[in-house]
């Protein structure tokens, strides 16, 4: 998974650096409340709607019809997986077998592997966000990695950190490379390899039955594929790019600084290194308010609903630390566009064009001192 070592959510950087304490302290108890019933009804509910949009995409098969379902369904299966989310973290329930239930059922239909999203996303993402060497989630490269890159990894890298190729990046980085096929520490190994059998089940489960559905309506063998794949397949897809892109603007911001090791904490991680973006009106209806991201970062038994109030209650005690503004597509293609490299000496993002100029200037100099 990876080689950063783990962290629990009570560790506390060392050498006078700030921690987040403060912080936590400054949230109302009312912010952790988390009845049952509540959770249960997040997720009836994008459960229904999941299943109501597989039955519409069974019998709409036109090409733009499929298109337009397509969308709500990427935002629904997003919905899913934030309920799996929030139960992963412990903050949708009370006890841990309901959100473990709960947390693998809503992942299934974007494929997710419970346990390795656990290990990955809450023991390493959370402990070490926008950390060199230790946060996988979109972690930029520097300007010497990128010159060191053969033409095929460039080309590959100048696609995934595009506003097309966000949902290719997380599909590859994260899915792939980090739940589906990484090696998980051992003590994770037993839990994690049956999650994938499990997540491998639903995807062979769901594709007998729609094979056997369009078999039934007297589907011809194309027919059979196309019904599997828009019901099956292109939700998944189309998830990826929504989650990529929403994870992309939590943590890629000219205004957002990746640390060093060594000058890296807890505060400037937490507080300083995610977002608050305010969602257009009816948005959260689908995605549950996961883009009020600080709080969430700040203490992660904030459940989803309560997000907002917590980052109303951060505001009041630290006015002016937190990056927040309005959500909109132009500013995550501005940011695709500015942040492609990161120079860790100079704390800034960097274009291609600008790190390779870092890189030609180090070289240069590098050479007169010799």
């Amino acid at each position: 998974m990876t080689t950063a070592p783990l962290a629990t959510d009570t560790d506390r950087p060392a050498g006078g650096r700030r921690s987040l304490k403060p912080v936590i302290d400054a949230l109302p108890e009312a912010v952790y409340d988390n009845p049952t019933s509540r959770g249960l009804f997040y997720f009836g509910r994008d459960a229904c709607m999941y299943v109501g949009l597989l039955v519409a995409l069974t019998v709409v098969s036109s090409w733009w019809g499929v298109l337009l379902l397509e969308i709500p369904m990427a935002l629904v299966v997003s919905g899913l997986f934030i309920v799996a989310h929030d139960s992963a973290h412990g903050a949708l329930f009370k006890t841990k077998r309901l959100n473990s239930i709960i947390g693998h059922i809503s992942m299934l239909p974007s494929w997710h592997v419970y346990e390795g999203w656990v290990l990955g996303h809450n023991r390493v993402h959370h402990a070490f966000t926008v950390r060199e060497g230790y946060d996988f989630v979109w972690q930029p490269t520097t300007p010497d990695q990128w010159q060191a890159m053969s033409k095929g990894r460039r080309l590959l890298h100048r696609i995934e950190w595009s506003w097309a190729g966000a949902g290719l990046y997380y599909a590859h980085e994260v899915w792939l490379n980090k739940m589906i096929v990484a090696s998980p520490p051992a003590r994770w190994v037993k839990a994690t390899r049956r999650d994938r059998f499990i997540v491998l089940g639903f995807v062979l489960a769901m594709t007998v039955l729609f094979t056997s559905i369009g078999l039934a309506m007297g589907h011809s063998a194309w027919g059979v594929v196309w019904l599997d794949v828009r019901t099956i397949v292109l939700p998944f897809l189309c998830f990826s790019y929504v989650i990529g892109s929403f994870v992309h603007v939590h943590h890629v911001d000219p205004d957002i600084r990746w640390w060093k090791s060594g000058e890296w904490d807890k505060f400037k991680a937490q507080m300083e290194g995610t977002t608050v973006l305010r969602a257009p009106k009816g948005l959260n209806f689908f995605i549950h308010w996961i883009m009020v991201h600080v709080p969430h970062h700040v203490d992660m038994r904030v459940p989803m609903y309560h997000l907002e109030a917590a980052a109303d209650a951060i505001e009041d005690a630290f006015p002016g630390t937190v990056i927040d503004k309005k959500l909109k597509f132009r500013d995550f293609v501005s940011n695709t566009k500015a942040c492609k490299l990161y120079d860790y000496d100079a704390a800034c993002w960097r274009t291609y064009r600008e790190g390779e100029l870092v890189s030609a200037a180090a070289t240069a100099t590098s050479r007169v001192t010799d």
